[in-house]
């Protein structure tokens, strides 16, 4: 399978099970490497001067001398010695990938990645059902799923969870918090809420089974015009599509709409054929990488809407392979996008494990463009 997930670093709060090993932070956005060190990304190998550095392994050693002087000050003369070596190991590395400043960028120890990493071994998950951002300082509603406890309690796009069971959030990596929303049907948990300039407020939640909805299509009465909303791009959301605008074409509407408020986003792979549906040829998006190299995504042949007029309604909740399929038929002036300014969830994270099972880095190594180049990560689409 090809399929890669998008979102980005954008999580989905109920587990969504990703097929294969190639997924994103989760709806974890990126992709999982079996080495850290991948050729075909630009990625070091194990031992050499790093790409683009510039200077001879001597002046890396130049370079580092204050680092490990620190070090030895801090093994010698720190009143709270013996101190932890694997602590001072990761704290130098979640210093130097802080220091990027880039917030989807991070080290994960080997107990946040494995937890990070429980949500794709298994098919069955309850929660309170919405789509969430793990980037953010604090863990950040996209969009709650239509009909779950989420959308039921009120919480909408923008959302911050700043504490949970009154427990504070501050500082806690998003990947945790979202483990701990997870929890089994029946039970409850009070998130305390930050919205915008209000005071913080309690909201509690009955977690519940969730079934990820796809799809949702009809012709509207009023002026015979076809409707699609998508709700997610999984796995079988191409099957569905084709078969709704199948069924939908047959009754020759005057128009489309296509839905993606809320859509938090989901495979890449699956963006590509959705908005291969509308756009009959021609470039969809690029995925432009640190090292230069630029990697073209065209339509696929076969789309079955490329001629109707359509417009594409977009919200603050549309995320990731949304912002993808929008902005292609946006550049592409196949249809107009309705609505408020998207997410702007637009770049690529690896997730690599590191050696001696201690953990892994997530790293941003590519940003995704529209057809006319323009960026998505931190604009949106208008």
């Amino acid at each position: 399978m090809n399929s890669k997930p998008v979102i980005v670093v954008v999580s989905i709060i109920v587990a969504l099970v990703l097929a294969t090993g190639s997924c994103s932070a989760g709806f974890v956005a990126g992709r999982v490497l079996d080495s850290p060190f991948s050729p075909a990304l630009g990625l070091p190998s194990l031992w050499s001067v790093p790409t683009g550095y510039g200077g001879a392994p001597e002046d890396l050693d130049e370079l580092f001398a204050p680092f490990w002087q620190t070090w030895q000050m801090v093994n010698e003369v720190y009143v709270g010695r013996p101190v932890d070596q694997e602590i001072l190991m990761r704290g130098a590395i979640r210093g130097m990938l802080a220091a990027l400043e880039d917030e989807h960028t991070s080290y994960l120890d080997p107990e946040m990645y494995e937890r990070a990493n429980a949500d794709l071994r298994g098919e069955e998950y309850e929660g309170i059902g919405a789509w969430v951002d793990t980037s953010k300082d604090y863990l950040t509603v996209i969009s709650p799923m239509p009909g779950s406890p989420s959308e039921k309690a009120g919480l909408r796009s923008g959302d911050k969870i700043i504490a949970i069971d009154g427990d504070d959030m501050t500082g806690i990596d998003g990947e945790l918090v979202r483990q701990r929303v997870l929890g089994p049907k029946g039970s409850t948990v009070v998130l305390t809420i930050l919205r915008g300039d209000l005071e913080p407020f309690d909201v509690e939640i009955t977690r519940a089974n969730i079934i990820v909805p796809t799809i949702d299509y009809r012709i509207l009465e009023e002026g015979n015009i076809a409707y699609v909303r998508l709700f997610v791009f999984g796995e079988d959301t191409s099957d569905d599509l084709k078969k709704a605008l199948g069924e939908l074409m047959k009754q020759n509407p005057k128009g489309l709409i296509l839905d993606l408020r809320n859509n938090g986003g989901g495979f890449l792979d699956t963006a590509i054929d959705v908005a291969s549906q509308f756009i009959g040829e021609g470039v969809v998006m690029y995925e432009d990488y640190g090292n230069g190299r630029k990697v073209t995504y065209e339509a696929r042949r076969g789309g079955l809407a490329t001629t109707i007029p359509m417009v594409v309604l977009i919200n603050e909740g549309s995320a990731s392979a949304s912002e993808i399929v929008a902005g292609a038929i946006q550049d592409r002036q196949r249809g107009f996008l309705v609505g408020a300014v998207s997410f702007g969830k637009g770049s690529v994270q690896t997730f690599a494990p590191l050696l001696n099972n201690q953990g892994a880095v997530r790293i941003t190594v590519a940003r995704w463009l529209t057809p006319n180049e323009r960026q998505i990560a931190g604009q949106g689409l208008t």
